[in-house]
Parts: structure tokens; C-alpha cells; sequence
């Protein structure tokens, strides 16, 4: 691992040559979230893995967190590592700062993979999440970790792996108190910003979700795609939201058979 001048903890795997993908993890979580994907596609590409501010390595956020402030911070690490251009994908919030990326940055971004991640809320869920948001605040990351954890696995998955549990229990609860809920309200708040974009994000595009992924399904993954032009989408029977760990050849199928079908000048 390294350290960007902005105090961004970040990794290099694949080929020194080859196309950049940038994977951007989700709430809570850091750059190892990636360790069941990245193999699947390092043989054939430049993978980059961080953390972002206030998560695992990474320095605390140096203004009030927000999509855009992870967008800028996305795109200093894409200098520093001398990438004018990559595919972008990213995993719950990570897939909101993607699209605020493709926003920002359109010529940078070759292309968006977005996994589980948010489109517009109803009332239930919103109010939901914002009572999430209190909970971390007043009580930090550990009181809201149990109930993440069964949103995130199936039930027989869960009890069969105790050892992952613990795993990602131990990243969301080394998160600091002082920054979590405000990188949370990010997720929490941040949806109006990138939702019906204008212009239109054209670039290719892959949606994935699982149907079992309540909070962010699959009418949210079909909201998202109808707003990008082309964009493709694939649902995981039977997965919840952290697919990419609980059964990572579900994902990283369509995400390669979509990066070795991109030509070289999308």
C-alpha cells in the first residue's frame, strides 16, 4: 500500500500498462473490501483499490464530507497514480461517488460498474436510515453494525461464516465516532445530487444488485440504469447487498465479461 499527498491510503495490482479500474468501497468499510474481486480482474487490468477519508488508512475528511468531496478525492488519486482516464466502479456509497464522478469528470470516466447501490428512497426508508444516521451519532458505529451485517448476508451465510462476520464487524466498528455519522449522512443525503444528472452520464455502464438487497434492489437498479444511457443491469438471485464477498464469482462474472467487452475507445 501507499499514501497520496492528501494522506489517500491506496494499493496497485495488475499489469503496470493495462486499463485502470478504480474500485471505491462502501460506508463504513475500506480498500479490503475488494480482496475477493481483485484477483478476478488483475490479470488483464490496473486495478486501484483506497480508502476513502475518514475509512481504514486514509486521513480524516478535510471539509464536511460529501459526494463531491469524495469525487475530488477520487480524482487527485487518479493524478497522483499519473491515470488520465479509468473505468470507475464502486459499491453502495461507492457507486453514489462514481456517478458523482461521471458527473464531474465525464472524459476521465470510461465507464461506471455500480453495485448496490442507492437511487431515490420512499418516505419509510428514508426516515429509516436518517434514524441510522442519530444512532451512529449519538452511540458511534458498533450500534448499528449488528443489524448491517443481516442486511448485508443471507441468514444461512451468516451463521455458516463467523469468521467474515467478524471481519467486517471489526471494519465498521474501527471506524472514528467523530466522522462516521457524517460520512453516513452522506449516503443518508447525498442521493439528490446525482439522481436524473444533466446531462445525461453516457458512458457504458453496468448495474448490479442482488433481490434480496432491500435497501438498495432491484426497482432502485433499474432507476439507476434508466438514467445512463445503454446501461446494463443484472440481478443476483438470492444475494443481499454484500454479494461481492458472500458469493464474489456472482459479481465478478458479469464485471469482467463487461470490462474484456468494453473497445478501446469507449
Amino acid at each position: 500500500m501507499a499514501l497520496a499527498p492528501d494522506g489517500t491510503r491506496f494499493a496497485l495490482s495488475g499489469p503496470a500498462d493495462a486499463p485502470v479500474v478504480v474500485l471505491i468501497h462502501g460506508l463504513g468499510l475500506n480498500r479490503m473490501c475488494w480482496q475477493w474481486t481483485t484477483p478476478a480482474l488483475a490479470h488483464s487490468y490496473r486495478v486501484l483499490t483506497y480508502d476513502l477519508y475518514g475509512h481504514g488508512g486514509s486521513a480524516m475528511p478535510p471539509e464536511t464530507p460529501s459526494l463531491s468531496l469524495f469525487s475530488r478525492q477520487l480524482a487527485g488519486l487518479l493524478d497522483h497514480c499519473g491515470s488520465d482516464r479509468a473505468v470507475i466502479g464502486g459499491f453502495s456509497l461507492g457507486g453514489m461517488i462514481a456517478r458523482r464522478f461521471a458527473q464531474d469528470a465525464p472524459g476521465r470516466t470510461r465507464a461506471l460498474i455500480i453495485l448496490h447501490s442507492p437511487h431515490t428512497r420512499s418516505e419509510a426508508a428514508q426516515a429509516a436510515i436518517l434514524k441510522r444516521v442519530e444512532q451512529a451519532r449519538d452511540m458511534g458505529p458498533a450500534s448499528t453494525v449488528e443489524a448491517a451485517l443481516e442486511r448485508w448476508f443471507t441468514d444461512p451465510f451468516r451463521a455458516a461464516n463467523p469468521g467474515m462476520m467478524e471481519t467486517v464487524r471489526g471494519w465498521v466498528t474501527a471506524n472514528d465516532m467523530s466522522i462516521y455519522h457524517r460520512n453516513y449522512s452522506v449516503l443518508a443525503t447525498g442521493i439528490d445530487e446525482i439522481v436524473a444528472p444533466d446531462p445525461a452520464i453516457s458512458c457504458p455502464a453496468l448495474v448490479i444488485t442482488g433481490d434480496e438487497d432491500h435497501g438498495n434492489g432491484p426497482d432502485m437498479t433499474a432507476a439507476i440504469a434508466a438514467e445512463i444511457v445503454g446501461a446494463r443491469t443484472v440481478i443476483l438471485p438470492g444475494l443481499r447487498h454484500m454479494a461481492l464477498a458472500e458469493a464474489p464469482d456472482a459479481v465478478n462474472g458479469p464485471i469482467r465479461q463487461f470490462l474484456d467487452a468494453l473497445s478501446p475507445a469507449s
